[in-house]
């Protein structure tokens, strides 16, 4: 394969996925990591990428970047339905749960529609109408005041107030990225203390995040990684970045996007 054959495979992958891992590529097309590393460098020279470590990413990302929901509703499908999979196995009739906005809340409150007896309590614009397309008398939503987000999501005081006034089982948050130093991130000022109040009001914190988030930064910190009591993932984030997380949150669970069976990995943070 020419080297230009093989860079537009390379941006025909990141273009479908929004990231990519060096690791896969060098499997996918079978070169040295040396080579791909090359590529990455001619890519992100002309502006088609972006280098993060370990992989690329689309291009722009800078920390205040926030795209749309409808911009970020057909990434890592796969990989969301199935950590939304996993996270329903943690709702029970009678429970109190919170969503936040964005894309993988969303595709989880489509299988939360099912369970019966429960209060949602989200800020997602998105959300809120799902339920409200079917509506059951055993269920009852909440949706807070505030500013509307590009990811649909309600921000800021009147949010926040809403959100303390509740108390919360279990809160599953999707985030916009997350590493070790600065834990889970946003690029929205405002939505992170939204989301922060969020984290305050629930007795047990589940971040629902596929890999393509390691390594994004959001301008602004939700919470660190140990406040996370678990982190669900899927298989498709290198085992170095799984052995880094599960040394930190509560409990890492990793699952496949294939099959959903997920691996339970108990961190030592003790969250």
């Amino acid at each position: 394969m020419l080297a230009s054959q093989r860079r537009s495979r390379i941006l025909e992958e990141v273009r479908r996925t929004g990231a990519v891992r060096v690791s896969a590529l060098v499997e996918r097309l079978g070169v040295s990591d040396m080579t791909i590393r090359r590529d990455l460098e001619v890519l992100a020279q002309e502006g088609q990428l972006r280098k993060v470590h370990g992989g690329a990413v689309l291009p722009g990302g800078r920390s205040t970047e926030e795209p749309g929901f409808a911009a970020k509703s057909n990434r890592q499908n796969a990989e969301k339905q199935a950590i939304a999979a996993e996270a329903l196995r943690m709702v029970e009739p009678g429970m109190a749960v919170g969503l936040s906005g964005g894309t993988t809340t969303w595709t989880f409150a489509r299988l939360l529609r099912d369970v019966p007896d429960i209060t949602v309590v989200t800020n997602s614009v998105q959300v809120a109408d799902l339920f409200s397309r079917e509506p059951r008398s055993d269920q009852t939503v909440v949706l807070t005041g505030g500013i509307r987000t590009p990811s649909e999501a309600l921000v800021g005081p009147f949010a926040v107030s809403a959100i303390r006034s509740v108390n919360l089982d279990v809160m599953f948050m999707g985030v916009h990225g997350m590493d070790l130093r600065n834990g889970f991130t946003t690029p929205n000022l405002v939505e992170a203390e939204t989301d922060r109040a969020f984290v305050e009001a629930s007795r047990r914190f589940v971040v629902l995040a596929d890999h393509t988030k390691y390594g994004v930064l959001g301008i602004s910190t939700i919470a660190s990684l140990d406040a996370a009591d678990v982190l669900i993932t899927d298989s498709g984030l290198a085992e170095e970045y799984r052995a880094a997380l599960r040394e930190r949150v509560g409990e890492l669970v990793v699952v496949e996007a294939a099959t959903t069976t997920s691996r339970s990995e108990p961190g030592t943070s003790g969250a």
